[in-house]
């Protein structure tokens, strides 16, 4: 793992917990660990969504960390935690990534949740627009934001949140709107 990548983790996860936000992650090593730990290191307020059953299965058998500050052990499996972990959360944010990254941004994608991409990061990051426009052949929605630097992509993000704080479809029209939100 590239250590400039890793080191723009951690100061995503800092800028989460010094910006007063509870940081969500899917409880796994790699690039969201060190996410977690910036986020630890600013004194914030750290969720883990694991796919274990249990904390020994977490532990053992995943062999994943145990430094949030709180887990819900959902015993789903990666991808269906994947599900409830983007539903969990006002915004989503792709760093890096690999298959798991991918399929976490087509469910942020398909259920119109902010996203923001820390592009230069490598793996599916840097290729987001290709996924979507070129071979999804669908665009990219005015809730997605992209940015190289940590804290101007949580900048970005945070704005679009206050624009789009239910999820969008891809014709841009807020769904699932209730009387006084939105």
């Amino acid at each position: 793992m590239d250590p400039a990548v890793r080191a723009q983790a951690r100061v995503l996860g800092m800028e989460i917990a010094k910006r007063g936000h509870i940081f969500i992650n899917g409880a796994c090593p790699g690039l969201p660990n060190d996410a977690l730990l910036g986020c630890k290191e600013a004194k914030g307020f750290s969720v883990g969504v694991s796919p274990a059953f249990s904390e020994y299965q977490h532990v053992n058998e995943y062999m994943s960390p145990h430094d949030h500050d709180m887990i819900i052990y959902t015993g789903m499996g990666f991808m269906e935690r994947d599900i409830i972990n983007i539903r969990s959360a006002d915004g989503v944010i792709i760093i890096g990534g690999g298959v798991g990254t991918l399929n976490e941004l087509t469910i942020a994608y398909d259920e119109g949740r902010p996203t923001g991409i820390l592009t230069n990061t490598g793996g599916i990051s840097n290729a987001v627009p290709h996924i979507i426009e070129e071979l999804c052949k669908r665009k990219i929605p005015p809730n997605m934001v992209f940015d190289d630097n940590p804290g101007a992509l949580l900048d970005k993000l945070e704005l679009v949140i206050r624009a789009f704080p239910l999820p969008i479809r891809e014709d841009g029209r807020v769904i699932d709107q209730k009387e006084g939100r939105g």
